[in-house]
């Protein structure tokens, strides 16, 4: 047998996937660890992990899926990685890890990107980056910078949490235009680091590793690394890529108009565009695509919910009677009609929201009533809390003249909930298509890409699998349509006071 391998690297967990390369079909596929991963907020509004944690989850998932296909691994032809996106690790000269990771729910750079956008010129910012520096990846490091000297005077290299990775198979450290921009460096006008960006921020370009592209030889697999995970010396790197691209690719969205999405701890939905273009108000963020070149311009256009399974898992630990799973939670939040008898749930309890001007209006239950309201329509609400974020997003990605009819996702985490699926179509008029696929497979086929083992990618996701199709309900646009606005009214009136 040959295999590819793929690496997820979550905020809640890292996952391994085992993919045969001849078929396509998913071999094998584990997680760990089995409860959420350990994030440490040190104070309200930061987020941070160890990236050791990381790469120790992805060798206990790696040793699984290799034990669940009985393979060898000298039986892997090539490896692909991805991470959750906007994170920041920094190494020193010997590649140890200088400080903790500050991952993409952090809020605290929020006003250095802020004084920044103003200081480069919002315009420029727009322009050549396609976003507000916000509270990304370069913003994180300027907090570092001012708070942290004795740790920024010791950098030697900058990474994504999945260069980190890339770095411990491999033992070099490298990243890619996909990931400089998504943290805020990349100048698309000159298609080079922006100097707007590092003048501002005083980023010195040493730190940055040499530039590889998202599919082809990006290292091979040290001795060290294959020692520690059972593999054979050589093996090729050859794709990487932030999650919310990667999950595009794993559902074969690749072209102009084609949307996908997520809906784990944040909630994503992502459109490709064939042009620069972006939101005049940075609501959401225009990032190169996996296939983006300067001659063939492939951008995603990206919604993200912060709050989206988080809520989801705090009702559960809070709510939900012990033994009670999400399944069980699923049913009974289908027991309360459309609108949960006017209960409404802002559901942003995760840090500032870009879609929001990057305020932190936190969770909030709105109009309970301790005669009609229960378990059930609380659990409701907070489906419907997190789709109604969707669809406020979603207006700001047809205003930039995104069409959206038909999203794909994994049946995954809120997907596999009738009453979130349901929603969304019902609310946005698309068609929702779910597929049996997830993050760590889709790293797998694109390292086949990468690897030149496919010819392209419809070869690669042919045997992609549609699990079910959920066309919008008509009859019920309404009955959303009043519970949407309801809540935006809500969201509005949060706005106004924070």
């Amino acid at each position: 047998m040959k295999y590819l391998s793929g690496y997820d690297i979550g905020s809640s967990s890292v996952k391994a996937c085992l993919v045969d390369a001849e078929s396509g079909k998913i071999v094998a596929s584990d997680f760990f660890p089995k409860e959420e991963m350990k994030i440490t907020a040190v104070q309200s509004g930061w987020a941070e992990q160890e990236p050791s944690e990381w790469w120790t989850n992805l060798a206990l998932a790696h040793r699984s899926v290799m034990q669940k296909a009985g393979a060898r691994g000298d039986e892997i032809l090539a490896i692909g990685v991805t991470w959750q996106m906007h994170g920041l690790v920094l190494t020193d000269r010997d590649k140890r890890v200088l400080r903790p990771s500050i991952i993409w729910c952090d809020s605290r750079a929020v006003p250095y990107g802020e004084k920044a956008f103003d200081a480069i010129g919002r315009e420029k910012c727009l322009s050549r980056l396609l976003n507000s520096p916000g509270n990304f990846t370069a913003s994180k490091l300027a907090w570092v910078k001012e708070h942290e000297p004795h740790v920024f005077e010791r950098i030697d290299k900058l990474m994504l949490p999945g260069d980190y990775i890339a770095m411990k198979l491999t033992g070099d450290a490298a990243v890619t235009v996909e990931g400089l921009s998504e943290g805020i460096f990349w100048d698309f006008k000159t298609n080079t680091l922006s100097d707007d960006v590092l003048n501002h921020y005083g980023i010195p370009r040493s730190f940055f590793p040499e530039i590889k592209p998202v599919f082809g030889i990006q290292g091979y697999v040290s001795a060290e690394a294959a020692r520690e995970l059972g593999l054979k010396e050589g093996i090729p790197v050859t794709y990487r890529a932030g999650d919310q691209p990667n999950n595009a690719l794993s559902l074969n969205v690749f072209e102009p108009g084609e949307i996908a999405s997520t809906a784990g701890t944040s909630g994503v939905v992502y459109g490709i565009l064939d042009k620069l273009n972006y939101d005049v108000q940075s609501r959401v963020n225009t990032f190169a695509h996996v296939n983006y070149t300067p001659e063939q311009i492939r951008l995603g256009v990206l919604l993200c919910i912060n709050g989206t399974g988080i809520l989801n898992s705090w009702m559960k630990r809070n709510l939900a009677v012990e033994g009670l799973s999400y399944d069980g939670m699923n049913h009974l939040a289908a027991q309360s009609p459309i609108g949960a008898k006017g209960l409404s749930v802002i559901p942003f309890g995760n840090g500032a929201e870009r879609v929001l001007g990057n305020r932190d209006i936190n969770c909030s239950l709105h109009g309970i009533n301790f005669n009609i309201h229960d378990r059930r329509d609380v659990l409701r609400a907070s489906q419907e809390g997190i789709v109604f974020s969707y669809e406020y997003g979603m207006e700001i990605m047809r205003e930039m003249g995104i069409q959206i009819h038909t999203v794909r996702a994994g049946r995954a985490n809120m997907f596999l909930s009738p009453v979130f699926v349901q929603t969304l179509s019902g609310l946005s008029g698309a068609t929702i298509e779910l597929y049996n696929t997830d993050g760590a497979a889709g790293a797998a086929k694109g390292a086949g890409i990468g690897a030149g083992f496919y010819a392209s990618h419809n070869e690669a996701f042919a045997s992609l699998e549609k699990l079910s199709v959920v066309e919008p309900d008509v009859h019920s646009r309404e009955a959303y349509r009043e519970a949407y606005e309801k809540w935006k009214r809500l969201v509005a009136i949060h706005k106004q006071s924070t």
